[in-house]
């Protein structure tokens, strides 16, 4: 019982042996768990520690550990696979040994100013290997500081970017450089154009740009095949660039065409230059067994003479290449200023006459025809004017130059047909039962589908009789393309059309031509028909169209008839049909039938 009382209760009835060993065991756990606790920390850091040196020792990165004064402390074995040097041969020495750039202070101050106030730096640089070899390196440097702030270490990652710059130079090579010939392509030749024009305008040098085609290039090609023709072009690319000195730039744009930058000290020293140039590229040139031979032509445009931008200076160029080439080829042509002022001045009038036709500004006048024979009033040719707001009525010859051979050409000559119908449709609701005629350009006669779009404005009209209605056409039309003019207007007469060929004997007056042709009326040019009083060579032509057109069937209008001689003369050799300010001018479309009325009404002892 004894020793019972001792395990339960000490002596002096105090605390229990028996929680008391309850307490040692707890504080013996919370020991015991306190130091798992700690050897867990431990194990954590001994496996980052692990970690960070599996990554130092592997990293594909060059890393280099410096201490505080940028002494190297360490490398990774990367390092020595980049830079060549091993860790023996640089632990305890400086970065520097790496010539990081030491012959670019502004850099390496920009990179400690940059660790002082971030802790970080990252940049480019260019470094040497132990080999001696250059390479790019990007690099990232980070300040290791310690529990107070202090930098401890220096701690820089880098890399070798040699394969990247590599690339990058190629994706340059390729958007600048023409793959064939190496030279600067239109892309680059773009960019180096407008340096050179603020290069000229702060120096007030003269800059020519030009524009090289060659010729006889295609030959080339077709019979040699195209490796020949690559051949050539590289080898007229190195001769043209010979042909320069290093400050020019020659590109070449595309195909066989070339671009020239050429700074001048005086406009004069430009014809010598480009006298080496036309004579380096017929120089002949060895390609697949056998020499060729090929000339240029340049357009050249002259900065700041010509003051325009660059794409406006090279299409100058070009435009004058053209030229050059219209010109006989091998040779050079200079860009036009003035010219090139009268071309945009017609591009402005047939800007401002679309807008004409589109309010309405453009009207028809009729000058009648008549018979001299029976007084009979026989038709009228109806004669375009403009009503300008500004400048009043205007005749044909002040406006139609500017759409000859244009589709504006074409829209104004059917617009023409079509007023001409409605009014003749007009005049036969006064009780006027007359035709008319409509001048046709040579550049609406021949396009393949005139008679289709004919045919189509006639029906729009169903109450016109085509037999009303009369074309008239120039020689030079029909000459152009015989062929094709016959055909069409074999077309206009089996739609009951009539056709009238006008100026006859201002051209060829080719007789082939009338035999080819389906003509229903013969015009004798008003110049011949002024002249019959006068000049016997005139009045021997007139009565030879005359009786020209007798003999093919046709009925014949003499132009320009301005007095009764010239009427008494005409009748007397067979002409019956006139028309002129001796008969009537050019009137509205509603004036006609009064004209007509009073025409009647005169004796024909007037007009004989």
């Amino acid at each position: 019982m004894k020793d019972v009382e001792v395990i339960s209760a000490d002596e002096e009835g105090g605390v229990p042996r028996e929680t008391e060993l309850r307490r040692l065991v707890h504080e013996l756990q919370v020991h015991q768990v306190e130091l798992e606790a700690q050897n867990e920390e431990l194990r954590r850091a001994q496996a980052e520690s692990q970690l960070g040196a599996a990554v130092f020792a592997n990293s594909y990165d060059g890393i280099m550990v410096c201490d505080f004064g940028a002494i190297l402390l360490d490398v990774n074995p990367a390092f020595t696979r980049i830079t060549g040097y091993a860790k023996d041969e640089v632990v305890g020495r400086r970065p520097s040994m790496l010539a990081l750039d030491v012959n670019n202070p502004g850099l390496i101050e920009e990179m400690w100013r940059s660790l002082a106030e971030h802790g970080c730096w990252r940049g480019e640089v260019l470094n040497r290997r132990k080999d001696g070899s250059l390479y790019p390196q990007s690099t990232s440097i980070a300040a290791v500081v310690d529990e107070v702030g202090s930098v401890r270490n220096y701690v820089a990652v880098f890399s070798d970017i040699s394969k990247l710059k590599f690339h990058e130079a190629e994706l340059v090579r390729i958007a600048n450089y023409d793959p064939l010939t190496g030279l600067p392509n239109r892309r680059l030749f773009s960019d180096r154009l407008q340096l050179a024009l603020a290069r000229s305008s702060r120096s007030g040098n003269p800059l020519a740009i030009c524009y090289l085609d060659l010729d006889g290039f295609k030959e080339v090609n077709d019979r040699h095949g195209h490796d020949a023709g690559d051949q050539v072009l590289m080898n007229i690319a190195r001769n043209l660039t010979a042909a320069l000195r290093a400050e020019d730039t020659v590109a070449r744009l595309g195909g066989d065409e070339f671009a020239l930058l050429i700074d001048l000290d005086q406009e004069e020293h430009c014809d010598a230059t480009l006298k080496r140039v036309l004579s380096a590229v017929r120089l002949p040139v060895f390609a697949k067994g056998r020499h060729h031979s090929v000339s240029a032509s340049i357009g050249l445009t002259l900065y700041p003479a010509d003051d325009a931008d660059a794409e406006t200076l090279l299409r100058h160029a070009d435009q004058s290449m053209y030229l050059a080439k219209d010109a006989g080829k091998n040779g050079v042509h200079r860009f036009d200023l003035a010219r090139d002022r009268g071309v945009k001045s017609v591009k402005r009038q047939r800007l401002r006459l679309q807008q004409a036709l589109q309010c309405g500004e453009l009207v028809l006048h009729y000058q009648p025809k008549v018979d001299l024979g029976t007084g009979q009033v026989t038709g009228a040719e109806a004669l375009i004017r403009w009503q300008h707001p500004e400048q009043g009525l205007l005749l044909p010859a002040a406006f139609l130059g500017a759409i000859q051979n244009t589709e504006l050409e074409i829209v104004v000559g059917e617009w023409v047909v079509d007023r001409v119908l409605t009014q003749i449709e007009t005049w036969r609701g006064m009780g006027l039962n007359m035709g008319a005629s409509a001048n046709i350009g040579p550049f609406h006669l021949l396009r393949q589908d005139f008679a289709t779009r004919l045919a189509a404005l006639l029906k729009l009209h169903p109450f016109v009789d085509a037999s009303l209605l009369e074309i008239e056409i120039l020689e030079s039309a029909a000459l152009s393309d015989a062929v094709q003019a016959a055909g069409t207007l074999a077309q206009c007469t089996a739609l009951g059309v009539k056709v009238a060929l006008d100026d006859f004997g201002t051209g060829y007056s080719s007789l082939a031509l009338l035999r080819q042709l389906k003509i229903d009326v013969l015009k004798i040019d008003q110049t011949f028909v002024r002249g019959i009083l006068s000049d016997a060579g005139d009045r021997a032509l007139v009565e030879g169209v005359i009786h020209l057109a007798h003999a093919f069937g046709c009925e014949v209008i003499a132009e320009g008839v301005e007095t009764a001689e010239h009427c008494a003369v005409l009748l007397s050799n067979g002409c019956h049909i006139c028309q002129g300010y001796g008969i009537a001018r050019p009137m509205p479309g509603d004036q006609v039938p009064a004209w007509a009325g009073d025409w009647a009404r005169k004796t024909r002892l007037d007009i004989h």
